[in-house]
């Protein structure tokens, strides 16, 4: 009844083999399939969970928006009140645009560029996925890594035509696109800390010259914060890595699990969207009453509460386990982690971009992804993703799948 019998690619586990398993519940740090087992998620609706499933405070308040109608077309007060959330937590973002989706986000966010500069081309980075807007879905991440397909068929020649593709972290490539095309670029997007194809970190070079660049050259910086955004900082990546864009889109957590997106930045950008400017961009369900219930109370929970320091410390020990799991196996490996987002990749160099990343042993993580569902351990399901968890996760949670890692190398190990 489903193309693939599901409705996202990363959900069908074309990366390990086998059939997807179908959940029936989520609470708290755990999932139920079907079948009644029970599992610790280590991806969180891949990213927007941080609160933990069925977090009672946030079914409270999509229980009573949904009491008050479920869709009005028209402004609502709690949209305004989750966009001064958004500002006051991004300070780059001045004013900001509610969507659907992060797919809405980058698309929006890359017609605003273009239509701000009044110019055409637009700089991606290989393997930085960025929802699939036919002039993003080339050498992208994400399930188009996973499938080993970066490139749609359906995307035409005259769509991508106006995309730069770079390596992530190359300043030099970057350099020499601007010294060549620089009075045609639009912008470039990107993901400030990679987590579509395994978790990477940008170098501070990179990021400077990036600023630099865009600046000198009239370009508008998009950073892509989508998965980033209220997870690895309250504040986002931007907050941590000291570089400020002047466009970022916002997904998964904002929304609290619900379809809800933003983008959003300078006043002056912003105000080239219709119906202050002539950037067109609309949408029924924008600003959804049960979605802004649901991201402003999970926004408020994150600045009143403040899990981060918890999640480091857990994630701190979850990256250390996992590397010394594998390691112990005999297996090179790189663990590479920001905040509670992390990937260990089975490969005996650093992942600083996609050509390194993709050197990584895919039937090897295959492997390990099986033996840890039957640990009761749900990982991502391919390597070229990032896990997640969330505050309900415990010490005592951590040990186990530390542990149960070590068991799953073990054996595999053994069987070599």
């Amino acid at each position: 009844m489903i193309p693939g019998g599901v409705n996202s690619p990363a959900r069908a586990f074309g990366a390990v083999g086998g059939h997807p398993v179908f959940m029936a519940s989520g609470r708290g740090q755990y999932l139920h399939d079907l079948d009644g087992n029970r599992y610790l998620d280590y991806i969180g609706s891949w990213g927007p969970m941080i609160l933990g499933h069925a977090y009672p405070p946030v079914i409270e308040a999509i229980t009573k928006a949904a009491e008050r109608g479920t869709s009005f077309g028209a402004p609502t007060e709690n949209e305004t009140h989750l966009a001064e959330l958004i500002s006051r937590a991004v300070p780059s973002i001045e004013k900001v645009r509610l969507v659907s989706s992060g797919t809405e986000a980058t698309m929006s966010a890359i017609r605003l560029a273009r239509g701000a500069t009044g110019r055409e081309r637009i700089i991606k980075f290989s393997g930085c996925y960025h929802g699939h807007v036919d002039s993003l879905l080339v050498s992208a991440g994400s399930a188009a890594a996973t499938l080993g397909a970066p490139d749609s068929p359906g995307v035409t020649k005259g769509t991508s035509q106006d995309t730069i593709v770079l390596d992530y972290n190359n300043v030099h490539g970057l350099e020499m696109a601007f010294d060549a095309m620089g009075s045609t670029i639009a912008g470039v997007i990107l993901e400030p800390i990679v987590g579509n194809m395994g978790t990477v970190i940008p170098t501070q070079p990179f990021l400077k010259a990036l600023r630099e660049l865009c600046t000198k050259h009239g370009a508008i910086l998009i950073f892509d914060e989508v998965m980033t955004g209220f997870r690895v900082a309250y504040g986002g990546a931007q907050s941590i890595l000291g570089i400020t864009p002047d466009v970022t889109t916002l997904g998964k957590i904002v929304g609290g699990g619900l379809p809800l997106a933003a983008y959003g930045g300078r006043a002056d950008l912003m105000d080239n969207i219709l119906p202050v400017g002539k950037v067109y961009q609309a949408g029924t369900l924008s600003g959804n009453p049960l979605a802004t219930a649901a991201g402003a109370k999970t926004l408020e929970i994150l600045r009143d509460e403040s899990p981060y320091a918890y999640l480091e410390t857990q994630a701190k020990r979850l990256g250390e386990g996992l590397a010394e799991a594998a390691t112990e196996a005999g297996y090179p490996n790189q663990l590479q982690r920001m905040g509670s987002m992390m990937t260990l990749f089975f490969n005996d160099a650093p992942i600083v971009d996609w050509p390194s990343a993709n050197r990584s042993d895919r039937k090897r993580f295959a492997e390990y992804f099986w033996g840890l569902i039957n640990e009761g351990v749900y990982m991502p399901c391919s390597q070229f993703e990032a896990l997640f968890f969330s505050r309900e996760h415990t010490a005592e949670d951590i040990e186990y799948t530390i542990d149960a890692a070590k068991r799953v190398l073990k054996t595999m190990a053994s069987r070599e």
